[in-house]
């Protein structure tokens, strides 16, 4: 991609170092804790925005919980959609990603620092076994960022449909869920350009396990992406 090249030509002079400092972290990520680990990815991901031409402009940061543990449940929009959020938020989380992504050479090392789940979404059981993981893993008070869509849109700042299954994990960790809307994310990698661009990272008020347990899941998924077409369409015409 033209991007990801200007990314790492502009930061040539220390594109060996940090790579070596990926490979390291994600050899020894647990022997670093999640401030040091959470401090590197945010130095690489703003220098290598910053290379490729890319503002990431955050809005309503506040909602962002400053205590307790949650899962971000933001648009998929393309491959930038990680790098936007490791920029723009102060607490370390990790993501649950598709296998599929699992091996491309630097999303695996940023992964492996997270301590990232991949799930198969061919494979029922294993897919179980990661919605219990996180869901452990929350209430041991590590965030996470799911993508309730499943796989990215393809049609720009357009939602697809919430997969109701993608908050089992919320709902087994009895933890805040936080909305998060994301605009022009999938230009920067999606699209053959290395023109400049905004992207917008929304961050909206958290959903407390009191205000969603009596819901089904479906009905929740429903509302978390009203919440974000309705915070997109307010930055759309701002």
């Amino acid at each position: 991609m033209k991007r990801i090249l200007l990314m790492a030509l502009y930061n040539l002079p220390f594109v060996p170092y940090w790579w070596w400092q990926l490979c390291h972290y994600a050899k020894k990520g647990e022997s670093y804790s999640q401030e040091k680990r959470w401090a590197l990815l945010q130095k690489i991901t703003r220098h290598a925005n910053k290379g490729g031409r890319v503002k990431i402009e955050s809005y309503q940061t506040e909602n962002i919980p400053r205590e307790g543990s949650f899962i971000f449940y933001p648009n998929h929009q393309g491959m930038f959609d990680v790098l936007s959020l490791i920029e723009s938020c102060p607490r370390f989380f990790a993501v649950v990603n598709k296998k599929e992504v699992t091996n491309i050479p630097l999303l695996k090392q940023v992964f492996r620092i997270m301590g990232a789940y991949s799930i198969d979404r061919e494979d029922i059981r294993q897919s179980l076994e990661v919605i219990n993981k996180v869901a452990e893993d929350v209430r041991n008070g590590k965030n996470f960022l799911i993508f309730a869509e499943g796989t990215r849109s393809r049609q720009g700042n357009k939602l697809q449909t919430f997969k109701g299954g993608s908050f089992k994990s919320a709902y087994k960790a009895r933890c805040p869920i936080v909305p998060v809307a994301l605009m022009n994310a999938f230009i920067p990698f999606d699209r053959n350009t290395i023109e400049k661009v905004t992207v917008k990272v929304i961050y909206l008020e958290p959903i407390p396990y009191e205000e969603y347990r009596g819901m089904k899941t479906v009905e929740l998924a429903e509302e978390v992406k009203r919440r974000i077409e309705e915070a997109i369409a307010a930055h759309t015409e701002a």
